[in-house]
């Protein structure tokens, strides 16, 4: 099923990807550089600063936030879906204690049992992480958004946030709504006023072209969570059209969907897990959000990350070469042209049923 908004009418965007990169003062050295591909190319030569030794997961400076986060974020949605508390919980503990610091979630996770788990998990070793939820009024207005907050911190057990970010940004008006007066960017600023929340950013899977729509408004993010795969070099590029902006803007790229979403490539051969990770690793990115579901895919995760070492700029490109010809119809990234990935929520605000 095809959403409404998002595929069929998304050029329609008020700025063309030229134009924003313009405004962006980039469309210059993309020129330059022979093309948004050639300049992803240079920016993924430039290896991500890591901080590790050996056998130690890295980390990796969170934007300009003066913040240390490792390389891999541990997913909260598959993890929320675990049927036991107990088993879950010692997996997150295990987690935290072979060096990961970086934890995401939203409000809407498995219908709030995520964050009331996470919160139970982390009695006890609140400070040993730096908590990521996300707020998920979908173009509501800032009174949901509060709201929601406030229940995400009672779930979680907290009185603060280091890293709150609006979830979904994914229908081709959803910039427009979370920016008009007393809407979703208006509750970011006030829950960092109140002391709530550290730091600010937005997420989004569909296109790039609405990404670039909300980092047009020249809002002070912190963070951009954004789609980024060996397959998305070929198909409605993030890596191609918004890093390099988030990298210029000095906003913390968080990068997902690693595994295309369901991990279909990898069942089919066409990638290896350690290809697919280290390749978005080898990108500039701040971490990386990896869904764990099981003491198997935390150890093969951790694994990967310890003993990373970027790709060089050959490699990539030739990674990408190889699975193009699977790329360029956007078959294994169904979350950029359906809405079998959009939450629940968010479709009954956009009338998808």
């Amino acid at each position: 099923m095809t959403p409404k908004k998002s595929d069929t009418s998304i050029w329609s965007l008020s700025l063309d990807r030229r134009q924003l990169l313009k405004r962006f003062g980039v469309a210059g050295s993309v020129m330059a550089f022979g093309g948004t591909g050639r300049l992803a190319e240079l920016l993924a030569a430039d290896a991500p600063s890591s901080e590790s030794s050996t056998g130690d997961i890295p980390r990796r400076a969170l934007g300009k936030t003066g913040v240390q986060v490792s390389a891999l974020c541990f997913g909260g949605a598959h993890w929320g879906r675990m049927r036991d508390d107990a088993d879950a919980i010692r997996l997150l503990h295990t987690a935290i204690d072979a060096g990961v610091n970086f934890l995401d979630n939203a409000w809407e996770y498995n219908g709030g049992r995520s964050e009331e788990l996470m919160g139970k998990a982390l009695q006890g070793r609140r400070q040993q992480v730096v908590l990521m939820t996300k707020v998920c009024s979908h173009g509501r207005d800032k009174r949901v958004a509060l709201q929601q907050l406030d229940e995400s911190l009672r779930r979680l057990k907290t009185d603060y946030l280091d890293l709150w970010q609006i979830h979904e940004v994914v229908y081709e008006d959803d910039p427009d709504r979370h920016f008009v007066p007393n809407g979703g960017a208006e509750a970011l600023l006030e829950a960092k006023r109140q002391g709530k929340v550290r730091f600010i950013g937005f997420t989004g899977h569909k296109h790039p072209q609405i990404h670039l729509k909300m980092l047009a408004h020249e809002f002070p993010f912190d963070t951009c969570q954004l789609p980024l795969n060996v397959f998305d070099g070929t198909y409605r590029s993030f890596e191609q059209d918004v890093l390099p902006i988030l990298n210029q803007r000095g906003i913390a790229a968080l990068g997902m969907k690693s595994l295309t979403g369901n991990a279909e490539p990898i069942k089919q051969g066409l990638v290896t897990p350690e290809e697919a990770i280290r390749y978005v690793l080898s990108l500039p990115i701040a971490s990386l959000v990896s869904g764990i579901d099981s003491p198997h895919v935390l150890k093969q995760n951790l694994d990967i990350a310890r003993r990373f070492t970027p790709m060089t700029v050959a490699e990539m490109a030739g990674l990408r070469t190889r699975v193009a010809q699977y790329a360029r119809d956007g078959r294994y990234e169904l979350f950029k042209s359906t809405d079998r990935y959009d939450g629940r929520i968010g479709r009954e605000q956009h009338g998808i049923s």
